[in-house]
C-alpha cells in the first residue's frame, strides 16, 4: 500500500509538471509580437523598376499627401473631424501598417499587462533607424459596447495613451505620431462586436521615403 502511495505520488508530481510547462508554452504564445515583425510589416516595399507603382509614386499624390499630414500631425487627438479621420484611414489603407493585438482594461484606457511586450517591441521598431523619418498613425478602436459617443472618446485616449507610452519610453517625437480614434466603427470582428480583439490598435508607416533607403 506504501509502494503504491509513493508510486501515485511520484505520478502526480511528473503530471503537474507537464502542466505547468504547458501553461508556460500557452503564456509565450500569446498575441504579443516581436520587433522583427513589427518591423517587416512597416517597412515600405521598394518599388519595382520599370513598372507601374501606383498613385503613392505620383510626387503630386505624394506632395498632398505630405500637406495633409501636416495639417493633422500637431493637432490633438479629439480636434479632428469625421472627413479628417476618415481621410487618415483612406491614406492608411495603401500603406504599409500592423493591427496589434493590444489590448486595454474594460472601459479603460490602460493598457492590460499581457499587452505591455507588444507595446515594448513597438516602441524599439518605431525607433529603428531604418524607420527614421517615418510619419506614423496610431489609430485606437474599441469593442461595439457602449454608445458611440462614448466609445470615440474611448479609442481616442487609447491611441494618445500609446503615443505618451512611446515619446515617454522611447524618445520618439509626438509630431511623427498622429493618433486618431475610430470607436467602434471599424470592428476587427464584426460578427461578434464585444469581443476583446476588437480593442486595439492599428500602426500605420505614411512615409514611403524610407523605401529608398
Amino acid at each position: 500500500m506504501t509502494h503504491f502511495n509513493k508510486f501515485f505520488g511520484l505520478k502526480a508530481i511528473a503530471l503537474s509538471a507537464v502542466l505547468s510547462m504547458t501553461a508556460g508554452l500557452a503564456l509565450a504564445g500569446d498575441s504579443n509580437v516581436s520587433t522583427g515583425q513589427i518591423l517587416d510589416a512597416l517597412k515600405p516595399k521598394p518599388a519595382t523598376r520599370g513598372l507601374s507603382a501606383g498613385p503613392q509614386a505620383d510626387p503630386a499624390v505624394q506632395a498632398k499627401e505630405s500637406t495633409f499630414l501636416n495639417t493633422v500631425r500637431n493637432r490633438s487627438t479629439r480636434s479632428l473631424s469625421t472627413g479628417e479621420r476618415e481621410q487618415i484611414a483612406e491614406l492608411a489603407a495603401t500603406k504599409p501598417k500592423i493591427d496589434l493585438e493590444i489590448q486595454f482594461d474594460y472601459n479603460s484606457a490602460d493598457i492590460a499587462k499581457t499587452s505591455v511586450p507588444s507595446v515594448q517591441a513597438l516602441g524599439k521598431a518605431l525607433s529603428d533607424p531604418s524607420l527614421k523619418g517615418s510619419t506614423f498613425v496610431v489609430a485606437g478602436h474599441t469593442d461595439a459596447v457602449g454608445t458611440e459617443e462614448y466609445n470615440q472618446g474611448l479609442s481616442e485616449r487609447r491611441a494618445d495613451t500609446i503615443k505618451k507610452y512611446l515619446v515617454q519610453n522611447y524618445g520618439l517625437t509626438g509630431t511623427d505620431l498622429v493618433t486618431v480614434g475610430y470607436g467602434k466603427t471599424k470592428l476587427k470582428d464584426t460578427a461578434n462586436g464585444a469581443d476583446p480583439i476588437n480593442r486595439r490598435v492599428q500602426v500605420v508607416n505614411m512615409d514611403t521615403q524610407t523605401a529608398s533607403k
